[in-house]
This record gives C-alpha cells, sequence and structure tokens, in this order.
C-alpha cells in the first residue's frame, strides 16, 4: 500500500472544514441567563444556550451553527461510525472520553486545542488559540458528532469538563439532544476517499501501534 493511503489526518481540518472564523478578544464573560436557540436537522434535535443562527445549507449530514456573540461554532454531523473516528482523533492525541449521559445517550466527550487557518495558512500568534470540545455518541448502526470550536478569548475553556465552555454551553446542549435515526448515512471510509477495506486496514495499523507494536508502521512509510 502506497504512503499517501496511510491516514495521517489533521484534526483540526477535518473539524472545521469550510467554516471561517472571526476572532475578537475579550474578557471572559460570566454565565448570565443567556435563554436558548432550538435547532432541528434530519439527523439531531435540541437546543443551544446563547442566540446561535445556522451558517450555512451544508448537507443533510453536515450542519454549521455559530454563537457570535461567544464565538462559538458548532458543527452538527453523523455517521455510520463515529467510535473509529474517535480512534484516529485519539491517535492524533486528542484527549479523553469522559463519558456522560443525557437524556438517554451516552456520549464520549473530548478536548484539544489548535491553531486557526487562515487563508491557507495557520496562525502561529497563540493568543489565537482554538479550544475544541468534541462530543461523540454511536448508536447501534449511526453515530453522531458535536463539534465544538470555541474562540478562548471570549469564553473560558480547559482541557477537561470543569471550564465555562463546557459547563455553560455543551454540557446544557447535550442535555437537550434528541437523536434520531437516519437511513444511508455517510460511511466513515468515505470522508478519507479510502473503500471499506483500506480504512479497515488503516484502522487496525493504528490499533497495532497504539498496542505498542510500532513495526506495523515501518510498511507504510517506504
Amino acid at each position: 500500500m502506497e504512503n499517501k493511503e496511510f491516514i495521517i489526518i489533521c484534526v483540526i481540518a477535518v473539524i472545521i472544514a469550510a467554516v471561517g472564523f472571526a476572532f475578537v478578544t475579550g474578557a471572559f464573560e460570566q454565565k448570565s441567563n443567556m435563554g436558548n436557540t432550538p435547532f432541528e436537522t434530519d439527523f439531531m434535535s435540541g437546543s443551544f444556550a446563547g442566540n446561535v443562527e445556522k451558517v450555512a445549507a451544508n448537507d443533510t449530514f453536515l450542519v454549521s451553527y455559530k454563537d457570535k456573540e461567544h464565538n462559538i461554532t458548532y458543527n452538527l454531523t453523523t455517521m455510520d461510525n463515529s467510535s473509529a473516528l474517535m480512534e484516529i482523533y485519539k491517535f492524533q492525541g486528542v484527549q479523553g472520553p469522559d463519558h456522560r449521559k443525557f437524556n438517554g445517550n451516552e456520549w464520549d466527550i473530548y478536548f484539544a486545542e489548535a491553531m486557526p487557518v487562515v487563508n491557507n495558512k495557520t496562525v502561529t500568534d497563540q493568543s489565537q488559540k482554538m479550544g475544541i470540545i468534541i462530543a461523540e455518541c454511536q448508536k447501534e448502526s449511526q453515530g453522531y458528532i458535536v463539534y465544538s470550536i470555541i474562540d478562548t478569548n471570549k469564553v473560558n475553556f480547559t482541557l477537561n469538563t470543569f471550564s465555562q465552555s463546557y459547563t455553560d454551553f455543551i454540557e446544557p446542549l447535550l442535555k437537550s439532544i434528541d437523536l434520531k435515526h437516519s437511513d444511508k448515512v455517510p460511511a466513515v471510509h468515505e470522508q478519507f476517499g479510502l473503500s471499506k477495506d483500506d480504512f479497515n486496514k488503516q484502522l487496525e495499523i493504528i490499533r497495532q501501534v497504539e498496542a505498542g507494536n510500532r513495526s506495523a508502521l515501518q510498511g507504510q512509510q517506504q
């Protein structure tokens, strides 16, 4: 197998995709009576804390929303096997998971930090660092992911469930969500342009490396 087929994924590129960001410096805001914004997609419904607007039409299985006041972007998506995707993210260094059960749904919650990309260049100013919270729920034949991209100058963020970004925004969202079954959801391997067999081979390599077998990478780097 050629080296180009080995899955080396830039986590932030997958998460923010075509969503643009404008970061505004500001003091951390205290929790207030922000109100809620209900939402509904073909695969989940619920409500956001604060005033949140839909960013773009996206497609049936990827929908983005923006909280302009707190500079938080939410990307909601579904696929056949979200757990496999999270194995790859963990291999890349995403921290977690923390486990929570809300509204009958078992969520795994992960944390990361990343720098924004502007005009195809990664910003190096550390004051522009983004906080990332990923909530994933795998059902029998369908997985669900909520990506939250947080301006750390506007909302307090830490790599755990104790920050304002989690307690004031993410946890209320997860508590409100109802998940819907969808037909013909995207396959996770399609996101990487691989056949199902090739994706499974690469996932097995990652699992071997995680188990301590570093030699599993040697054949992929030739």
